[in-house]
């Protein structure tokens, strides 16, 4: 038997025995896992006028009065602690923060976290502005992760958490809040 292929039709073959295999094997086709999150805090961090270094880079201080309050871990944002925002080509901007918290009962947390914030014009333009924006105005994500030697928080050696902003304000009475979550 002579079988002649046009190479149109032997790559819209490849492409159907790949995507038949693909869906026999479940691959891209469902995830194997799925991440769910338990609250873990809420952090609140008053925040000085940025340091500007160039248009690309800014460097936020943390004010005294920031705390972190949550079902198990209360406490004050120790200085030193801040943010150097970057921003990208693309126009969005990289979190890279680092702080320490005394909780309630004296214990210390270091924490540190990336993140991603992108801003419409609009958003940007109004907190520029002084406008306090909320999660529903723009996309602000955070990675945290924690240290510390304290038995009782030592669980938090072992979990990542992911933040997500409640609130932002910039200019005067500029201050960062989010929401923590441990992802399981």
């Amino acid at each position: 038997m002579n079988i002649k292929f046009s190479s149109n039709r032997f790559y819209a073959l490849l492409v159907a025995l790949f995507l038949g295999m693909a869906a026999t094997q479940g691959i891209a086709q469902e995830p194997t896992v799925r991440v769910t999150t338990e609250y873990l805090m809420t952090l609140y961090a008053p925040l000085d006028p940025p340091q500007v270094i160039d248009n690309a880079l800014y460097i936020y201080n943390v004010q005294p009065g920031g705390w972190v309050k949550g079902p198990r871990i209360n406490g004050e944002l120790l200085a030193p602690a801040g943010d150097w925002l970057r921003i990208m080509p693309a126009g969005n901007a990289r979190l890279d923060v680092r702080g320490s918290i005394k909780t309630d009962d004296g214990q210390l947390v270091y924490f540190s976290y990336n993140g991603i914030i992108a801003h419409t014009k609009d958003s940007f333009d109004r907190l520029m502005k002084g406008e306090e924006l909320t999660s529903k105005d723009f996309y602000f994500l955070t990675a945290p992760t924690f240290q510390t030697s304290s038995e009782k928080y030592a669980w938090l050696n072992y979990v990542q958490a992911v933040g997500k902003v409640v609130a932002v304000k910039a200019g005067a009475g500029s201050f960062v809040k989010y929401d923590i979550f441990i992802a399981r």
